[in-house]
């Protein structure tokens, strides 16, 4: 009977866990993603670190999508020790920075601060978002130098980690039972 009794409590654990973690809101929500952006070559290699967030309301999840200013995206980078948003995208107001998406997936930033950088897929589509770093020598876009790679990562949403806790708490709570 006890042992019945602990796989309930175990079997209400995984199900409040899973619903945290799996459902999908109805409405729209604000997206926040951390990148990371590793330059390997170039006058200034290292790693750098910044985030952007945007309103996911507008996405269909079907073909390629972007999202603008006009979606709430807003961006902060530290590069060089200086902070860069989206108000210092050389196209500002013009439709720029965007993030993009194709099928839903995120393929990443278009931002390019004249006479800094450039993230991008490449110089040939710069206005699709990407994962490639230059270095720019002007808004001109042959003055660019791929320098380095950007990697994004999705800041887990306050439900999804209300879900964790709940269920690592549930599961400390039923080995402390267990060892009584």
């Amino acid at each position: 009977m006890k042992l019945a009794k602990n796989f309930g409590i175990a079997g209400v654990a995984v199900a409040i866990s899973v619903a945290a973690i799996g459902v999908k809101p109805t409405q729209a929500a604000i997206v926040n993603y951390d990148f990371s952006v590793k330059a390997t070559s170039g006058d200034y290699p290292g790693e750098y670190y910044g985030s952007f967030k945007y309103d996911d309301s507008s996405l269909t999840e079907n073909g390629y999508e972007s999202l603008g200013i006009d979606n709430g995206l807003s961006i902060l980078f530290d590069y060089l020790g200086s902070n860069y948003t989206e108000i210092d995208d050389f196209d500002y107001g013009y439709g720029y920075p965007t993030v993009s998406f194709q099928d839903g997936n995120l393929l990443g930033l278009s931002y390019l601060v004249e006479d800094q950088f450039l993230i991008a897929a490449n110089t040939e589509t710069a206005r699709e978002g990407g994962t490639k770093f230059y270095t720019i020598l002007s808004a001109d876009l042959l003055s660019t130098t791929e320098v380095g790679t950007v990697s994004y990562s999705k800041v887990p949403e306050p439900s999804t980690l209300g879900g964790i806790a709940i269920a690592s708490a549930m599961g400390f709570w039923w080995k402390r039972q267990k060892k009584r």
